[in-house]
């Protein structure tokens, strides 16, 4: 197999990716992956920076993407700047736990706002910029929470099942505009939102004994599904869900 056929199918050069969720962690590493694979890449966040400096062809812009009207600037602006838009990312996440310091019902309506209305409203806007371009690629990060119930968390699990059939629909509603839309689901991937789990001894072997892959995932091992997802070789792909996750949602006993 040669190399020019590999670049054939899963190089993005030329084209311009968005991923939200891009200060840290899972958005920070497909950011990185994005651009290594030849795409000219834009990071955003509610952070000020992000935890490490861009370099070469990935830029970071704060922007909040609840602030509706801050991402649809956004989104005009680097269409302008590089007169397309192929690629979004939707990466953006928080996760509320419930605990007795905590309003239950205020944690999962900011969940909910965040991790699926928001989502909701990026994947419109964006997909007019993409039908602009001629076409591209929507990918929502899900998670196996959204297959599986999870404890103290409700809001997060809702707002990840809503995303998982949101990118269903959308698939539907916006293939004739030559717009895919897919779900990448990652596992317990260790960043900053799972780190008091993975340093609490009993948490840690606890996820680790239902993974078939015996070890906590890290960003970087959802790069290469991402640049699939990105790409021409998942041209005849819409709609999917694409586990990342070490054997979870798969193992039984």
């Amino acid at each position: 197999m040669s190399a020019t056929y590999l670049e054939s199918l899963f190089s993005l050069r030329g084209r311009v990716a968005l991923v939200s969720g891009a200060s840290r962690g899972i958005g920070m590493a497909i950011a990185r992956g994005l651009e290594k694979a030849g795409a000219s890449v834009v990071g955003i966040g509610s952070s000020a920076a992000p935890a490490e400096a861009p370099t070469g062809n990935l830029s970071y812009e704060r922007c909040d993407v609840v602030d509706n009207a801050g991402f649809r600037s956004l989104c005009e602006m680097l269409h302008r700047k590089h007169d397309g838009l192929h690629i979004y990312f939707h990466a953006a996440a928080i996760s509320l736990t419930d605990g007795a310091s905590t309003d239950a019902d205020d944690n999962f309506d900011r969940t909910i706002d965040t991790n699926l209305k928001a989502a909701y409203h990026c994947c419109r806007t964006v997909s007019a910029y993409m039908e602009r371009s001629g076409g591209g690629s929507i990918i929502n990060v899900t998670s196996i929470g959204a297959v599986q119930g999870f404890p103290g968390n409700p809001g997060y699990v809702a707002s990840k099942g809503g995303l998982r059939l949101l990118t269903k629909a959308l698939a539907l509603d916006l293939a004739d505009k030559n717009i895919r839309v897919n779900n990448l689901a990652p596992g317990y991937i260790h960043t900053a939102m799972t780190d008091k789990s993975f340093k609490d001894p009993q948490r840690h072997q606890e996820r680790l004994a239902r993974m078939m892959i015996k070890r906590w995932g890290t960003p970087d091992d959802l790069i290469g599904a991402a640049i699939f997802l990105a790409s021409e070789a998942s041209a005849y792909v819409t709609g999917q869900d694409i586990f990342v996750d070490g054997g979870w949602t798969a193992k039984g006993l």
